[in-house]
């Protein structure tokens, strides 16, 4: 847990970008209004935060998931942001499969490619010895005739 209540406050820099594509050009907050706004968001973070894990607690889990925070937005009564949260939700989820599906096909090239490498000096290995077995073949030859 935090060690000092700023430590539970927002990046100012999130914040100030938030509020700024929030707000039409032109308009100016004020450093105090941009606190006020941080503390606020922050306070309600924490609340849907505290909401989400009594969630969780009552299914006997120590994790918090996507579930347990719509429940909690809907218990706080915030339930106009249900449907934008999901769909914010599903696109994440849609961007982290894709992501995973490209993570995956990167791990299944480079393998291709370290098999194509250990193949390639796998012959490599097997033509240096083929060019040097006709030699003691041959010597073993000379030996057969001389006898």
């Amino acid at each position: 847990m935090a060690e000092r209540p700023e430590d539970l406050n927002l990046p100012n820099a999130v914040i100030t970008r938030i509020i700024k594509e929030a707000l039409p050009d032109g308009v100016n907050v004020s450093k105090e209004a941009r606190r006020a706004i941080s503390q606020a968001a922050s306070v309600f973070v924490l609340y849907a935060t505290s909401c989400a894990n009594n969630f969780a607690m009552k299914a006997k889990r120590k994790t918090l998931n996507a579930g347990d925070v719509l429940a909690a937005m809907e218990e706080m009564e915030f339930e106009r942001f249900l449907e934008p949260l999901r769909e914010a939700l599903e696109v994440y989820k849609k961007g982290q499969k894709g992501k995973k599906e490209v993570s995956e096909q990167k791990r299944k090239d480079k393998e291709k490619k370290n098999d194509a490498e250990h193949d390639k000096s796998r012959e490599e290995e097997e033509e240096e010895r083929m060019d040097e077995e006709p030699e003691g073949d041959n010597e073993a030859e000379e030996e057969e005739v001389d006898n």
